[in-house]
Formats: C-alpha cells, structure tokens, sequence
C-alpha cells in the first residue's frame, strides 16, 4: 500500500496536536520541542509549515532544551517528509533508527490463546502499576521467550508519576488502554492514542508489550488487533510504528499496511 494523498500529513497533523493539551511548545531553528511532565515525555519533531531545513544546530538546540526541562533527548520524524533530519541528527552524536510505519488498512479480528482473556482498563483499576510492570520488562527485555529476567522489579507505586499520568490520560480519554489476563496475571498490554484533528480522528498504537517467556503466541498481535477494532469505532485512521522489519510483517499479516518510515533519534546508550 502506498502513501495515499494527504496520509502522511494528515499523521504529521497528529504528531503536531498530540502534545498541546499537556506541554507547551518551544521552537529550536525548524524543530518544535513539547515541553511536558517528565513521565509522559514527547519527541522533539520537525515544525509544520515551517520552509527552513533541520540542521545540526536546531537538534543540539532541541536537546539542551530537554534536558533542561529533565526530559529524555528524543527527536522523531517521518523521512518521507523531513530526509535532511538523520543526517542532522547523526552529526549532532545522536543515534538514528528508521522503524516501518504502517496504517489499519483491511483488519484481521483474531483470538486469544485459550485461557487469556481481554480487558480495557479503566482510570481507577488498582492493577494498572502491574500493568505498567508488564511493558517495562517486556520492553528491557526484546529478545524473545529465552530473553526472560532474573529477576521481575516491583511495579511503581500509586503515587509514582507513571501511574498518575496514565490514569489521567486514560480518564479524559486522550489514551485507551487494553491487558491481557492469564490466570490472573497480565501478561501482555496495549494502548492507542486518538487525537481529534479538526473534527477527523486519528489514533496511534503505541507501548504493545507481551511477557517475554510468552512470546511467539499471538499475544501482541491479539492486542494489536483488539485496539484497532476499538479504535475505529470512532478514528478515522489508525496507525502503528513497528520496532524492525520482522515486527512489521506480523502486523502486516493482521491487515496493516506500510506506508512509510519512521525516523527516531537519541542519545547513545
């Protein structure tokens, strides 16, 4: 599937109006930086409308001003759309990645394994700092079932910051979120995003994480699928940012489609 007319500005609208009800916006040269709560932090990016290239200067801009404001140092953007970024961003001694993006084209309803079954969380469930657990290990964890950690840390706290985002988000709607429960254990969560845009919704899957040793059983694809079924009851377009190339072709199999590149920049780890 390719681009259709206005997709990709109509993703690039999204990425712009994300962040407005919770940061305020700084401009670093052509790059807009969200200025927002530490525990739900959003990427610098490239200004729409704006006619100047990103340079090397506008991203070493873009990271003082994050962490300044204790935020991580993080610049996303569309290749198709900005090519000059990777170059600038690279120069500036920040490693780049290019992730497949891929829209909801025609979606594959899918089932759980037996015994796993499917949950949206509401703001007040008292599980989700255990819900949170399953996505940080899951995503310290990449490798697959043999990648499994010694140890499991003890979810956040209540009142810890992540939790008390999250609950917000999910309470004014800004975010959905989905678990996956086996014998009373959340062993897989989701989350999609919609942002109305002049009257149109658009929605982005984000944070899909499945337990390591439970990996490889459709867990995320399930998830994947259940978000986009739920997201379209009110979005108009729906869209996800795979991890790599092999990611991309297990959500290409539940009917996304790629349309194009994401571009993702940080600090060297």
């Amino acid at each position: 599937m390719s681009a259709r007319p206005g997709l990709l500005e109509c993703i690039e609208r999204y990425y712009a109006a994300a962040p407005l009800p919770d940061a305020r916006i700084e401009r670093a040269g052509a790059l807009d930086v969200p200025v927002a709560d530490p525990a739900w932090p959003y990427p610098a990016r490239p200004a729409r409308g704006s006619d100047s290239r990103v340079t090397v200067a506008d991203v070493r801009r873009a990271v003082e001003l994050q962490q300044a404001a204790g935020l991580p140092a993080a610049l996303e953007w569309i290749p198709e759309c900005t090519p000059e970024v990777a170059g600038a961003a690279r120069a500036a001694g920040l490693v780049v990645e290019e992730l497949p993006l891929l829209v909801a084209d025609e979606p594959v309803e899918l089932l759980f394994p037996a015994g796993v079954r499917l949950y949206l969380v509401g703001a007040e469930d008292p599980e989700l700092p255990h819900y949170l657990a399953v996505s940080a290990v899951a995503f310290a964890h990449p490798g697959g079932p043999a990648d499994v950690p010694a140890t499991v840390p003890a979810p956040e706290p209540e009142s810890g910051p992540g939790t008390a985002a999250l609950r917000e988000r999910i309470a004014s709607g800004r975010t959905v979120m989905m678990v996956a429960i086996e014998r009373g254990v959340p062993v897989a969560v989701g989350l999609h995003q919609p942002v109305d845009i002049d009257g149109a919704v658009v929605s982005e899957i984000v944070g899909l994480a499945t337990t390591p040793r439970l990996r490889g059983r459709g867990l995320g694809a399930g998830i994947a699928s259940a978000l986009v079924a739920h997201a379209r009851e009110t979005a108009d377009l729906v869209f996800l940012a795979a991890g790599d190339d092999d990611v991309s072709r297990v959500y290409e199999r539940i009917g996304f489609a790629r349309v194009a590149t994401t571009g993702a920049a940080g600090p060297p780890e």
